[in-house]
């Protein structure tokens, strides 16, 4: 009996050494294939991102690609008429730019640099 349990101990390390070693041999190349795969995906700068949200103002869909592009990042410090009713400026403090959005048909109707809490009428209509 102390026989076959010594045995078994010693299939299930070495099992397991066997296991170690064949995770640890793989594990390079997924972790380069990772960063490969990251560096691909990194995508546009944020003055690539705040310039392309800029060029498809009042454009349907324009409110997504704003929350993709500053998810958490954006902080409301106004409402004024506009849009369809009216509109919300977040102002995004790390790159010091106001977006004005328009929930109503989500589309940002306009942009600026600094913290604008109102933007002129003609620029939100």
């Amino acid at each position: 009996m102390k026989v076959a349990s010594l045995l078994t101990g010693l299939a299930i390390v070495g099992l397991v050494t066997v296991g170690d070693v064949a995770l640890n041999g793989m594990h390079p190349l997924s972790v380069s294939s990772a960063t490969a795969a990251e560096a691909k995906q990194a995508g546009p700068s944020v003055q690539e991102k705040i310039d392309l949200i800029t060029k498809n103002k009042g454009q349907i869909g324009g409110g997504d690609q704003l929350r993709r592009f500053f998810y958490g990042d954006l902080e409301p410090i106004g409402i004024q008429v506009g849009g369809a009713g009216h509109v919300v400026n977040l102002y995004n403090k790390a790159n010091d730019v106001t977006f004005s959005y328009c929930s109503h048909y989500d589309v940002v109707v306009a942009v600026k640099r600094g913290r604008v809490a109102q933007f002129p009428p003609n620029e939100v209509k």
